[in-house]
């Protein structure tokens, strides 16, 4: 869930830097592309640590 969220907020960022490069038509502006970078990467942290805590509860109970 969290893993698929952090996939789409970071394929946001990766289109508005895309199209800013590309077409000169950046939706989002510094401050915005910061936002949805730390937003991606604070996903992607909360997914790895779910995931490495269900591991362990499974490596607990066997």
């Amino acid at each position: 869930m969290f893993l698929v969220g952090a996939a789409f907020v970071f394929a946001v960022f990766f289109l508005n830097v895309a199209l800013g490069a590309f077409a000169d038509a950046a939706v989002l502006g510094d401050v915005g592309e910061m936002l949805v970078l730390s937003c991606a990467s604070l996903l992607f942290v909360v997914a790895i640590l779910k995931r490495e805590a269900d591991r362990s509860k499974k490596d607990d109970s066997a």
